[in-house]
């Protein structure tokens, strides 16, 4: 574990990085996108290879021995194995169909694993301007202020955030509807904002009570996210009960007293 000075040093980095990019964010934000397909709704843009591009040159100058894990890099070159180096994961643009479309939930999510644990998080949203950070065991900030998790302890009450995936066969369509269908019965609402690292600092401030993720893109969608969860005093873990795990394409966020309930409801509709 890096002592704390040094942790303070990799946030504060992160951070650059992080309003950096958010620059770029900003101003493509409002003008026109030139877009490409992943797949059949996945999307990147220029935006998102810049902002890469950016965080990756402004850390490595700074860290030249640390790995580095991101969307856009990985995308092209295959999976990278993460391991117990220092290990900075990042989504320069987390929320890109919501960017193509102007809608402003977009951020850079900027995570460091030491050990293959999270240790600092950055999510900063630049169209609203709202800076989440995390570094473990010193507690969880928006824009400066301390964040805490909800304190609602019944799913009836409770408002819950997901994201439809990016699969349009009808075998992970009726997958995710039979899900949703369930839940809706036992939740207040239900929410798509369409950023999962937006999502997790949504739990981490209280604004959301629960949130599950099945298939996303890769571990740069939570390394961030899920230090800030975690010391704003919420719980991150496996939709299906198991213990979370960074690279497994599944993530489910609550603060403690909704985990368990959400996990009954999760396995009710498999």
């Amino acid at each position: 574990m890096a002592d704390n000075d040094s942790l303070s040093q990799f946030l504060a980095s992160a951070i650059d990085a992080a309003h950096n990019a958010g620059e770029i964010i900003r101003k493509g934000f409002y003008s026109t996108k030139h877009v490409e397909h992943k797949g059949q709704v996945d999307l990147v843009t220029e935006t998102d290879k810049a902002c890469e591009d950016l965080i990756f040159n402004h850390l490595r100058q700074i860290y030249p021995t640390h790995k580095f894990i991101g969307e856009e890099t990985t995308a092209a070159f295959g999976t990278t194995e993460l391991t117990d180096e220092p290990t900075w994961i990042v989504d320069p643009l987390d929320g890109t169909t919501n960017f193509v479309h102007g809608f402003p939930f977009v951020c850079v999510s900027i995570g460091l694993t030491i050990g293959k644990v999270p240790t600092v998080g950055v999510v900063y949203n630049p169209i609203i301007n709202e800076l989440f950070t995390g570094i473990r065991g010193k507690g969880a900030f928006l824009n400066g202020n301390s964040i805490k998790v909800s304190s609602k302890s019944d799913l009836i009450s409770s408002l819950l955030v997901t994201e439809a995936g990016t699969k349009r066969d009808q075998l992970s369509v009726d997958a995710c509807t039979k899900r949703i269908n369930n839940l809706l019965l036992k939740v207040r609402s239900l929410r798509m904002t369409g950023s999962c690292a937006l999502n997790l600092c949504g739990i981490a401030c209280g604004r959301l009570d629960v949130m599950f993720e099945l298939g996303f893109g890769g571990p740069w969608d939570v390394a961030g996210g899920a230090v800030i969860v975690r010391e704003a005093g919420g719980v991150i873990f496996d939709p299906f009960g198991a213990d979370f795990d960074i690279t497994s394409q599944r993530v489910a966020a609550s603060n403690p007293l909704l985990k368990d309930a959400l996990l009954d409801v999760l396995r009710e509709a498999e």
